[in-house]
């Protein structure tokens, strides 16, 4: 199986419900590096997984609709607790979406998975892996 990995980041605000998150129920920020990897188990084409390029793009535009806002106003996250790893789900999810829209080129229809990687900090992070 062939990957490639592109890094971005985000900043959000956010609150938590539920007795388990203790001080973080109360409105807080985080800063969030993110990986996005792109899996396929043969190269296309061209020798490549994913064109980098694009895949950064659409990564950034991805978390470009969360970056700087208050998770908390947005109607997606109603009723939502927006855990690390529910956070990486949405961004897997979102593009999942783009890829099919052919927003990555249509060589990347060949892809047959994605994992996103949200790093809290140095010692914690959570990941989603999905198929395509």
């Amino acid at each position: 199986m062939f990957s490639v990995t592109v890094r971005d980041h985000m900043m959000i605000a956010h609150s938590f419900r539920g007795e388990v998150f203790g001080p973080a129920q109360r409105l807080h920020g985080a800063t969030y590096v993110v990986d996005a990897t792109f899996r396929r188990p043969e190269l296309d084409a061209d020798n490549l997984v994913v064109d980098i390029g694009r895949a950064a793009e659409q990564l950034h535009a991805v978390l470009g609709e969360l970056s700087y806002r208050n998770l908390d106003e947005l109607p997606e996250f109603t009723g939502v607790n927006t855990s690390t790893e529910a956070l990486a789900r949405v961004v897997a999810d979102r593009l999942a979406d783009r890829i099919g829209s052919g927003a990555l080129g249509e060589q990347a229809r060949g892809l047959t998975g994605i994992a996103v990687t949200l790093h809290e900090s140095h010692i914690a992070w959570a990941s989603y892996e999905r198929s395509l």
